[in-house]
């Protein structure tokens, strides 16, 4: 094991405007990174045909992206407060941008799982150093700022992903749905290299190893797990087994960690009222905006019978309620604290999602874009003010760690939201739907029961039967309303979790030297 060594950490960058030109590569970045979460989906068939893939390989195009995500989110925070977080960075854009290359050209099944999996593992590093930098660019006074301009570029790429991806697939091919994050990569290079001083823990942290494989192994299997339960159920062997061994892994993390100088996550964070429930009230807003992010595409496409570009742009509601919550929020925070405006932020997403319940097979768009703006104005509200509220209590030294665990939590707190909304949505479709696939053929039957996709092709194209379609959008509906009462609920667990959470204590940094070349840069132009 490598020992500890100390490190002079150096001192937060002036207050300047460059800063925020460097907070821009780096929201250029983050943007990519929410791309690639969801503009794969509008080139799967297309996929299906180029590189002769099959059900499970085009699933697993986007979990191997998901599951890397979840298993080097951890490290990657250590990895900069030890050997430097600009560093870093600089390696994790390099990664993101070379695998991206070799995704958009790969010639099989296969290569393109395997290059995904990479262009995960840059994407988790990207999330939590990027983060940490925040606690080295910019004050306390300026950081809420700083983290609603980096939360909004972490969210807007999910949803713009359809946008993006049905615009590229209609003038080029599949490959530069990838190609696309190149160009972004070099602005975010170049704005690193020239603008961000580089920044590590005062004392190297130790490199657990043991920890680490047991981290790793043990978010693998969960997630994995998690991955075959929205598919073959909470029940079966093949999800319950994985998720079982994953929690006794992650159990043993948990020991190794009450070691003395374990630090591949630093549990004295949990005694910080702020992260702890920060870090609770950010995953509880990704929970209850995946039960919009989950639903409404498949609701605009099986029920109005949108496109993958359609649906994108059904979402610009979304997008556009999150600016206005993010920028809404900020001008109240010295006065208010953040627990207030968080419990507003998750009461109006409550009430969004209870309205959206009500959505039918004939509801116009107007009704849905209310709601669904009026969602985005609380997610923008909530998520950034949680996230800094846990940020608070990092200081320049711990950066890395809490940065990582926070977002490691929310990206499990995600793909659990996945797999419960999924298991609701395909259950509740399939008993709706059930009355109706009787008279039908086998086959007929259970792709009908498959997913609402498959139902309106099935009804559409193979029958031509407009009762069986009425069926299968009426089975969807009522499907997508019982998700947004789960969402609800949860949302509405943050408005009680909201009333926990104080106004942070200020954080002590640790001693300053001069930061490196580049800072001096900074401090220079000050």
């Amino acid at each position: 094991m490598i020992t500890e060594e100390n490190q002079p950490a150096p001192e937060a960058a002036p207050a300047d405007g460059r800063k925020w030109w460097a907070l821009g590569g780096l929201a250029l970045s983050l943007l990519v990174v929410g791309l690639d979460l969801t503009i794969l989906n509008v080139a799967l068939p297309t996929l299906a045909t180029s590189l002769r893939a099959s059900t499970s390989q085009l699933q697993w195009f986007a979990n191997s992206y998901n599951l890397a995500m979840a298993v080097a989110l951890l490290p990657g925070g250590l990895l900069g407060d030890r050997f430097g977080r600009k560093r870093m960075l600089l390696g994790a854009l390099v990664a993101f941008g070379v695998s991206s290359g070799f995704c958009a050209f790969a010639s099989s099944a296969g290569q393109l799982i395997v290059w995904r999996a990479v262009l995960g593992v840059g994407a988790a590093l990207l999330i939590p150093l990027s983060m940490s930098v925040l606690t080295v660019l910019f004050t306390p006074e300026e950081r809420p700022r700083a983290m609603g301009i980096w939360a909004t570029a972490n969210m807007l790429g999910i949803p713009l992903g359809p946008i993006l991806g049905g615009w590229l697939l209609d003038h080029f091919w599949w490959g530069s749905v990838f190609l696309i994050n190149l160009p972004v990569v070099v602005l975010a290079l170049l704005a690193v290299l020239w603008l961000v001083p580089e920044s590590r823990a005062e004392r190297k942290p130790a490199i657990d190893v043991p920890g680490l494989l047991a981290c790793a192994a043990g978010l693998a299997a969960v997630t994995y797990g998690l991955i075959k339960a929205g598919d073959a159920g909470w029940g079966s062997a093949e999800a319950l087994l994985p998720i079982a061994g994953g929690l006794v892994l992650l159990a043993g993390f948990v020991q190794l960690q009450r070691r003395p100088k374990q630090t591949l996550i630093d549990l004295e964070l949990f005694r910080a009222r702020g992260f702890t429930w920060g870090t609770i009230l950010a995953t509880i807003v990704t929970f209850a905006l995946f039960g919009l992010m989950f639903t409404l595409p498949q609701f605009y496409q099986a029920v109005e019978g949108a496109d993958a570009f359609g649906t994108g742009l059904r979402l610009l509601p979304l997008i556009a309620g999150l600016i206005v919550g993010v920028r809404g929020g900020q001008p109240f925070l010295p006065k208010t604290g953040p627990g207030p405006l968080i419990g507003t932020g998750f009461a109006l997403l409550t009430v969004a999602l209870l309205i959206g319940s009500t959505t039918g097979v004939h509801t116009g768009y107007g009704f849905v874009a209310f709601w669904l703006a009026l969602g985005g104005v609380g997610v923008g509200l909530a998520m950034p003010i949680a996230m800094n509220a846990a940020l608070d209590q990092l200081s320049p030294e711990r950066a890395g760690v809490g940065s990582g665990l926070l977002m490691t939590i929310r990206q499990v707190g995600g793909t659990i939201a996945v797999a419960v909304l999924g298991t609701v949505l395909n259950s509740e479709y399939r008993d709706r739907v059930g009355e109706a696939t009787k008279r039908l053929a086998p086959q007929d039957a259970a792709a009908v029961a498959r997913s609402a996709g498959y139902g309106v092709t099935v009804a559409t194209q193979k029958l031509h039967s407009p009762s069986l379609l009425e069926s299968v959008r009426s089975a969807l509906v009522h499907a997508t309303s019982l998700t947004m009462w789960v969402s609800a609920g949860f949302a509405f667990l943050g408005v009680l979790a909201a009333t926990r959470l104080r106004r942070p204590a200020p954080v002590t940094a640790p001693a300053a030297k001069a930061p490196e070349s580049t800072g001096d840069l900074l401090n220079a132009a000050d």
